[in-house]
């Protein structure tokens, strides 16, 4: 890998969906990249965000989710 987590292709990966509303709606997709060690792809559900991606290392990730969490006062 060159370090351009944006650059492998993620073609047929099986995201796990994560909803907050109705499925067709409210949904986000998360999967591994595939041949990327710590590396993942998320994706909306919604028709207005097809093929738009966003992509995260583990560490990004994880910065974001204490971030989160913190943020709304909610326990892990």
């Amino acid at each position: 890998m060159d370090g351009n987590i944006y650059s492998l292709p993620t073609d047929g990966v099986e995201p796990t969906s994560f909803c907050g509303g109705p499925c067709t709606e409210g949904c986000v997709d998360f999967a591994a990249i595939p041949g990327a060690a710590d590396s993942y792809v998320i994706r909306d559900s919604k028709p207005e965000g097809a093929g738009k991606e966003l992509r995260f290392t583990t560490a990004e990730l994880d910065g974001f989710a204490v971030g989160w969490v913190k943020s709304r006062g909610l326990a892990a």
